[in-house]
């Protein structure tokens, strides 16, 4: 538990005024820049404000930011109007933070941060670390486990923002509590993609007239690199080879190409997506399971996208080589990969699961393994972790194990927490679009 001082918020306007009066001018011709490219004609004034002419209509603001270019371009799904997701790979990194430290009185309001997290989760230093620059207009107010962590004089500083972090014992019941002690939260930033571990009858309702965002992006490419591993790892054989190298035997045998096999993935999110990218350069066809088929229409990586329901996911696996399920686990997805469908799967199937162990029906996966409807399995998650001792997946040779840790880097979580810092805080700040937002009632 930790208290954080930081500037006032009169000491905050008085330097927006201040760097306003100094920094106008050269604000005024980045924002001319800016408006350049978004095909205006801009015209910068002798007072400093911005003007800017499109089909012969003027107008003008002392507002310095507007959402960039890249986030209004349409991404390869037509049905977004602006790209709300973020990608370690792909995005541009670092924008809006530009924008704060070349124009400070582009800011809209502070973000001041209440951190719902262990004080000795080492991950969130970016943000706890007293020694940490955090984006300038934004204040940590307070870190914390339970609402009694919390002094209720902080209700003075009027937070809006909470960022809450898995390291938190009991989230899900105390997320409540937290937003209900201090109402004038605006913004949820969960730290992980996942928002399983605060599922809750209230989560819906208390996040109704709140933004939610999550660290969706983060990991994709590490679990990526994982499949297309587990993939060889069926492929290529390598069970065998390990086996002959510590018996010392040379026998040759064959191996399979993963060119031309067809890879289905079960939840067609940014994970899915990584690995559809990936799989299409092995020369894999890619097909998948989404909840709106039509916004992968245009998609160039993915083959083909069926719905959602049990037959779309019985045809998903009629077809494929490879079945990936990258699947949140909600209400609805529980169970769903069931006896049902992998009796419909195809001949010699591998079935891998990175998502979250609950959307799996176990007991019929091992009878799937045991019984040879499947190759095999690799799993990375699973219904309770650590996997019990007794249970029966550590006695098949046919399923490839790890414990949860296949996007686990050195630095993954930290990264996670930079991302809150260097990326959605600064959007919150300017007014602009924040990256990655969930919804609580799907539970993605």
């Amino acid at each position: 538990m930790a208290t954080i001082t930081m500037p006032r918020s009169s000491a905050i306007q008085g330097f927006l005024r201040d760097a306003s009066r100094r920094n106008r001018n050269d604000a005024a011709r980045c924002c001319s820049s800016a408006l350049t490219s978004l095909g205006a004609t801009s015209l910068v004034k002798p007072n400093g404000m911005i003007g800017s002419q499109t089909n012969n209509e003027h107008f003008f603001s002392r507002r310095l930011y507007s959402p960039s270019v890249y986030l209004l371009k349409k991404a390869w799904d037509p049905s977004l109007a602006e790209y709300k997701y973020w990608n370690r790979e792909e995005s541009k990194h670092g924008e809006a933070s530009y924008v704060l430290d070349m124009s400070p009185e582009s800011i809209q309001k502070e973000a001041r941060i209440l951190c719902l997290a262990s004080d000795d989760d080492a991950a969130n230093s970016s943000l706890t670390d007293p020694t940490s620059k955090l984006p300038f207009g934004s204040r940590l107010l307070h870190v914390g486990t339970e609402p009694t962590d919390f002094p209720q004089s902080l209700a003075g500083e009027h937070p809006n923002v909470l960022f809450v972090s898995p390291s938190c014992p009991h989230a899900r019941l105390q997320l409540p509590l937290i937003l209900h002690k201090f109402p004038s939260i605006e913004w949820i930033h969960v730290r992980s993609a996942g928002i399983d571990f605060l599922e809750s009858d209230e989560l819906p309702g208390i996040t109704k007239r709140r933004i939610m965002t999550n660290a969706k992006g983060q990991f994709s490419s590490s679990l990526a690199e994982y499949v297309m591993m587990a993939c060889s790892y069926f492929a290529k054989n390598i069970p065998m080879l390990l086996e002959q190298k510590g018996a010392k035997v040379w026998n040759d045998f064959d191996i399979e190409e993963l060119r031309g096999k067809t890879m289905g993935i079960v939840g067609y999110g940014d994970i899915g997506r990584a690995t559809a990218r990936l799989a299409s350069v092995y020369g894999m066809k890619v097909v998948a399971l989404r909840r709106n088929p039509a916004k992968s229409k245009l998609d160039p990586i993915c083959d083909e996208v069926y719905g959602t329901g049990k037959l779309s996911l019985q045809r998903l696996m009629s077809v494929s080589d490879y079945v990936v399920c990258s699947a949140p686990s909600t209400v609805e997805t529980r169970g769903m990969v069931n006896a049902d469908a992998f009796k419909a799967s195809k001949k010699n199937q591998v079935f891998i699961n990175l998502g979250r162990g609950p959307v799996v029906d176990e007991n019929a996966l091992v009878e799937s393994l045991k019984n040879g409807t499947l190759r095999g399995a690799a799993l990375d998650v699973f219904a309770t972790e650590p996997l019990p001792k007794d249970h029966p997946f550590w006695n098949l040779q046919n399923i490839l194990i790890s414990p949860h840790n296949m996007d686990k880097t050195a630095t993954f979580m930290h990264e996670a927490t930079e991302f809150f810092v260097n990326e959605n805080v600064p959007r919150f700040m300017l007014g602009d679009t924040l990256l990655n937002p969930v919804n609580a009632t799907l539970g993605y």
